[in-house]
């Protein structure tokens, strides 16, 4: 009997001792918390819906830099993922395989999902987007066309196509996005909905960012490698760049300069004869709309005779999907001032030279956009921002409502703090203007002197 417990009692030690070995050695003591990434100086776990069991890290040593996903989902307007290590892309199925895996198991990878567009919070908007997909999964397909820069994943979907949501929801993210994340580097870019149309129209824009081909996600059928992807576009709010946000400190007038750097212009050079008519009168540019989009100068012929009398060169601009961008900014970058009412077209705004001049025109109800599409951009590249309210009796909406309704008298009280797509059709596309002459002749003389100046100090 005492041999028998002799013989159990060695059996327990060896099985004690065992247990002891495997909770101290390096695999068992491998970190299988969630991973995490800070991002913007704060740090973030990623998704929930990541199990500590699909990251467990596999019994071999780690390289200096962990191959790894990392969201960031804490954002009303975005969402953003990163691929840290080589990846290959499958544009057939819109998914980057993460090569050589280092936080995933066989059994059940790492997948990530997500829409690459900075609208995060329009659910009406969003589900139209194409889903883009990060997988650490044991096996990847086959490389075919290796290639040495990073791929930046966006899409020109949702709103784009309309020159504001061009610049608002892709150029200037994909601006922050390059100067956040890839500072000082080259990306190949891989858009989702890049029309021919779209692509030619901007092409100056997108070579600046990128000297490498697109890469199309719709119509592509190849593999290709990367040493690394980020999927997804940071954006700071409407129209802005916030400073405080970005590595490097840039403004919106480092974005002003670029688009001198994707035109070849600045300043300083001399600009196209045909928009100069006289040296001694600045050249203003009116913003024209027509048809039945809402916000249309009734008396446009009136108002130009007007301008022309206070003695600017006028220049009757209303744009088209069909007008070369290159053209538009010549235009626009040759003038000393620039007047029109809120809508898409004011986004030109942004060829204006720092120190010109640019009156916007703002409808019953339209205080508030007015500010955030064009007001705050103007005055961050350093342009003279005027603003002109029309008053009731100058809107056509008095003609189809009372003119006693809140809706008329207290826009701002009928708006409250609700945007909804009810309120943006009354303010927006029901709604044309027709200028008091007389009223607004006081601002057209305040225009005129800071105009001329502007031209004889920078031509």
């Amino acid at each position: 009997m005492k041999k028998r417990d002799s013989i159990c009692l060695a059996i327990i030690v060896i099985l004690l001792v065992f247990q002891l070995y495997l909770y101290l050695s390096p695999v068992s003591r491998r970190n299988v918390s969630r991973s995490t990434k800070t991002i913007q100086g704060k740090k973030h776990r990623l998704p929930k819906s990541i199990n500590t069991r699909e990251t467990l890290t596999p019994p071999f040593p780690q390289s200096t830099q962990a191959k790894e996903i990392n969201c960031d989902r804490t954002h009303n307007f975005y969402d953003i993922c990163s691929i840290n290590g080589p990846t290959v892309l499958d544009p057939t199925t819109s998914t980057f395989f993460l090569m050589d895996p280092i936080i995933s198991t066989p059994q059940k990878p790492m997948v990530e999902k997500l829409r690459p567009y900075p609208r995060k919070w329009e659910s009406f908007t969003m589900p139209r987007i194409k889903e883009v997909a990060l997988i650490s999964g044991p096996s990847s397909p086959k490389c075919k066309i290796q290639h040495k820069a990073p791929a930046l994943v966006f899409s020109a979907d949702g709103y784009t196509g309309n020159f504001f949501h061009d610049f608002n929801d892709v150029f200037i993210p994909l601006f922050i996005t390059v100067n956040s994340v890839y500072t000082d580097q080259d990306v190949v870019l891989v858009i989702s909905k890049a029309r021919d149309w779209w692509i030619s129209k901007y092409i100056e824009i997108i070579h600046t960012f990128s000297k490498y081909s697109i890469i199309n996600l719709d119509n592509d059928n190849i593999t290709h490698c990367f040493p690394s992807a980020n999927v997804g576009m940071i954006t700071h709010g409407f129209m802005t760049i916030d400073p405080k946000l970005t590595p490097n400190s840039i403004t919106f007038t480092h974005f002003r300069a670029f688009l001198d750097k994707a035109y070849g212009q600045n300043q300083n050079q001399n600009h196209p004869s045909k928009f100069k008519h006289s040296k001694s009168r600045p050249i203003i540019v009116l913003a024209s709309r027509s048809g039945g989009v809402g916000r249309v100068l009734l008396n446009q012929n009136e108002v130009k005779l007007e301008v022309e009398k206070i003695g600017f060169n006028v220049i009757v601009f209303e744009p088209r999907t069909t007008t070369p961008l290159k053209e538009s900014y010549a235009l626009i970058n040759s003038s000393h001032a620039m007047i029109g009412i809120h809508g898409a077209a004011l986004t030109h705004s942004l060829f204006l030279r720092p120190g010109s001049v640019f009156l916007q025109v703002v409808p019953l109800g339209a205080e508030w956009v007015s500010q955030v599409c064009f007001e705050k951009s103007a005055k961050d590249m350093g342009l003279v921002y005027m603003e002109y309210r029309i008053k009731a009796e100058e809107s056509s909406l008095i003609e189809k409502y009372d003119k006693d309704d809140t809706m008329i008298k207290d826009p701002v009280a009928y708006r409250g703090k609700n945007w909804s797509a009810e309120i943006m059709s009354i303010y927006l596309k029901e709604q044309n203007v027709k200028l008091d002459l007389v009223r607004f002749r006081e601002y057209l003389k305040e225009m005129y002197k800071t105009a001329k100046k502007f031209m004889e100090k920078e031509g």
